[in-house]
């Protein structure tokens, strides 16, 4: 999972003279989030290993990029600039702008379980000033959020999964000039997918998963590397907190019923897996939501 001493947007932003940091999270699954202000300054990208979504808050009417001058940015705009890709701006005049950071693994996640494709085969398109009102509110929501109080930052944490989903839903695309080889077969990748969903409660053994597929473990574990973006075991992990933070907002299951109906072998065991992963425990998440619902 990328830190922010890794994030290399966030590196560029800090060391600049000029802007400022004014609040940041790690919202857990590969997600950060930080608000900027920047006045009078030139920051450039050079293919970061991160996406980056962004958006204007206020200011940025005189902001550009270098490669075009004649477009400025203005509040609620917004900007996507995948890992990989390079890119120079300059800023004239004051801007405060939010930054949602996604690492690769986050990505690849959402992709097969959004999408049911293969990450590889899709690329993030650049997008410079986009205008996409749901988007802006989506961020502002986020940035009106107290991100250091346990319940708000899972509030944000769920805020920033719907902008990453809406950003694929809206701006993904066939990577162009790519020959897909090896990997798993999509009739393959689907089974899979539909037998963990099926059997969370349940141990998942990588032998048991290769036998799906009819392969070694060794050639079935380079193989999912190389379909879903991630190692087995974090896929099913992945999945296994997804389906407990369906449980835990939407059932009166106790802890202890949510932990085994999501395969984790003891209610310790599964609080601190979701606590190395959300930075809160079970019962904070089902209370942040509870707070929600009667707002």
């Amino acid at each position: 999972m990328a830190t922010f001493e890794n994030l290399q947007v966030f590196q560029s932003m800090s060391r600049s003279a000029n802007a400022r940091l004014h609040n940041l999270a790690e919202l857990g699954s590969g997600l950060n989030v930080a608000r900027w202000s920047n006045t009078h300054d030139a920051r450039d990208y050079l293919a970061p290993n991160h996406h980056t979504l962004s958006c204007y808050l206020s200011g940025g009417t005189s902001t550009f990029r270098r490669d075009d001058p004649s477009r400025k940015g203005a509040p609620d705009r917004l900007c996507i600039l995948p890992a990989g890709h390079q890119s120079a701006w300059v800023i004239n005049g004051d801007i405060q702008l939010a930054h949602l950071y996604v690492d690769e693994e986050q990505f690849a996640l959402t992709t097969v379980t959004l999408l049911d494709r293969e990450p590889r085969s899709l690329q993030l398109a650049e997008a410079t000033f986009l205008e996409d009102p749901a988007q802006a509110a989506r961020f502002r929501q986020l940035c009106a959020l107290d991100w250091q109080e346990p319940g708000e930052r899972l509030l944000a944490s769920s805020l920033a999964h719907d902008l990453l989903n809406h950003a694929l839903l809206t701006q993904a695309g066939q990577r162009q000039g790519l020959r897909v080889r090896g990997g798993l077969a999509p009739q393959q990748r689907r089974r899979l997918c539909e037998f963990i969903e099926q059997h969370l409660d349940t141990p998942l053994p990588l032998s048991q998963l290769a036998a799906l597929c009819t392969l070694s473990e060794y050639h079935f574990a380079r193989m999912f590397q190389s379909s879903f973006g991630l190692p087995p075991h974090r896929y099913v992990l992945a999945r296994r907190l997804t389906r407990a933070c369906q449980l835990l907002r939407h059932s009166p299951l106790p802890l202890g019923e949510v932990a085994l109906a999501c395969g984790f072998a003891s209610a310790s065991h599964f609080s601190n897996r979701f606590r190395q992963t959300f930075s809160a425990t079970p019962g904070q998440y089902r209370a942040a939501f509870q707070a929600l619902a009667t707002r």
